[in-house]
C-alpha cells in the first residue's frame, strides 16, 4: 500500500492517476493534514510518496520508481525507446512545469495591474511556444510515446489544466489538445480527480 501526500489538482495528480493505471491501492493524505510533512520533505512540495517506509520526493523520480517497479506500457524497459521516454518525461517535468509555475508566481507576487498583465502575457507566450513544439512532436501519433500513452502525457495533461486558473490565453494545437483530452478522459485520471475532490480536508 502506497501513501501519497497531495494537494488537489497539483502535480501530485499525475502520480495519483498513474498509481490508478498500475492498479495500486493508496492512502491519500492532504499535505496540510500531515503534521510531519516538513520532516518527510524539507522543501515542502508535493508529491511525496511513501513506499514501505521509504520516502520518495520529486515527481519525475517517483514516476521512474513506480514504472520500474510495476509492469506497464508507460515506460519502455530498455534501449532507445526508454531513453526517449525519459527525455519526454523530463521535458514535461523540468521545462513545461516551470513555465506554468511562473503563472502561480506572478499571481502571488505582482500587485500592479500593468505589471501583472505584462508578466502573464510573457509567460503565456512562452508556454504557447512549448505547446507548439509538442504539437510538432505529436505529428502522426496520438501520444508523445507513439501509439500508447506515456508518463509524459499524464504530466502534460495535469499542467494543461492549470492554464484555466489564470487570465491568460495559451495556444495549443489540435493534436496537443486531442492528446490532453484523451488522457484526461481516462478512467485512472477521472477516478483520481474525483477522489481528490471528495477528500475531506481538516483545515486548521
Amino acid at each position: 500500500m502506497y501513501t501519497l501526500y497531495f494537494i488537489p489538482d497539483a502535480c501530485s495528480l499525475a502520480i495519483h492517476s498513474i498509481l490508478n493505471e498500475l492498479d495500486q491501492p493508496l492512502t491519500l493524505i492532504h499535505k496540510q493534514d500531515a503534521a510531519e510533512f516538513a520532516q518527510l520533505n524539507p522543501v515542502q512540495t508535493v508529491p511525496v510518496l511513501v513506499d514501505e517506509g521509504e520516502v520518495l520526493c520529486e515527481g519525475a523520480a517517483i514516476l521512474l520508481h513506480l514504472l520500474d517497479k510495476h509492469d506497464n506500457r508507460l515506460l519502455p524497459r530498455s534501449g532507445a525507446p526508454r531513453q526517449r521516454a525519459i527525455e519526454q518525461m523530463l521535458l514535461a517535468n523540468a521545462t513545461v512545469h516551470p513555465a506554468y509555475g511562473r503563472l502561480f508566481f506572478i499571481d502571488g507576487v505582482l500587485q500592479r495591474e500593468t505589471a501583472r498583465h505584462q508578466a502573464f502575457a510573457a509567460a503565456a507566450a512562452q508556454i504557447s511556444a512549448l505547446w507548439q513544439a509538442l504539437e510538432t512532436r505529436l505529428q502522426g501519433q496520438p501520444y508523445l510515446g507513439g501509439e500508447h500513452v506515456s508518463a509524459a502525457d499524464f504530466l502534460l495533461a495535469v499542467y494543461y489544466r492549470w492554464g484555466a486558473l489564470f487570465p491568460v490565453e495559451i495556444e495549443t494545437g489540435p493534436r496537443a489538445r486531442a492528446m490532453v483530452e484523451r488522457v484526461l478522459a481516462r478512467d485512472s485520471v477521472q477516478r483520481a480527480i474525483q477522489r481528490e475532490q471528495e477528500y475531506t480536508h481538516h483545515a486548521g
